[in-house]
């Protein structure tokens, strides 16, 4: 059964939604948060599998759940469930370290695919916002040169991120705390003076590490 918590600010969408969930027998809904705050403190005391998330609500919105979520219960997935799919709400979603990213006019069964594969350990974007990222990481920075004092440990860290793991699958395939490739990571950004995962997966890429 995957435990999931919703966080909208608008309660007739947030029944309308637990109602279609209901419908799935391997989904149940633990609760329903108003803004990101409420769903932080769900996470703290209910410990779901998936908190789905809106981006935009007033007080604390989207980013401040995804990113608190992702900083204080890790073991949360994130997806992301909203009717905004402009470069910035979803850079900014990424950012915050959500697992996924669909649209509310997704039809019903994608839905519940969508909270199944993320509660599985996969990154899920529906097509609009994939083709957001693309055009972000395209007119992203040039990457560095790769440094000559990249360790292994580091160039496996930047194929996994390329790959779409999160930091508890790279944990998991490196058999290591999540805490330490959180801190990894941290050092691995401030190495190559990169801001953030989207750019570390673009160095990857460009050389040659996937």
């Amino acid at each position: 059964m995957i435990r999931v918590i919703i966080a909208d600010d608008i309660p007739v969408l947030r029944k309308g939604l637990e109602a279609v969930l209901a419908q799935d027998g391997g989904i149940e809904v633990v609760g329903t948060a108003g803004n990101g705050q409420e769903a932080l403190e769900l996470c703290r005391e209910l410990k779901p599998d998936v908190a789905i998330m809106d981006m935009r609500m007033p007080g604390y919105d989207g980013a401040y759940g995804t990113r608190s979520i992702k900083q204080e219960c890790p073991e949360v997935r994130v997806l992301v469930l909203t009717t905004f799919d402009d470069s910035e709400t979803v850079q900014s979603a990424v950012e915050s370290g959500a697992d996924g990213y669909i649209l509310k006019e997704m039809d019903n069964e994608k839905i519940i695919n969508s909270i199944k594969a993320v509660s599985g350990g996969m990154n899920v974007f529906c097509a609009n916002v994939f083709s957001s990222m693309k055009q972000n990481m395209q007119s992203a920075p040039p990457a560095p040169s790769p440094s000559e004092d990249l360790t292994e440990r580091d160039i496996e860290l930047l194929r996994l991120i390329a790959q779409g793991c999160d930091n508890k699958m790279i944990a998991t395939k490196l058999f290591l705390a999540e805490g330490t490739i959180r801190n990894n990571i941290s050092r691995l950004l401030e190495k190559l003076g990169l801001k953030d995962r989207t750019q570390l997966a673009v160095y990857a890429v460009k050389n040659n590490i996937v």
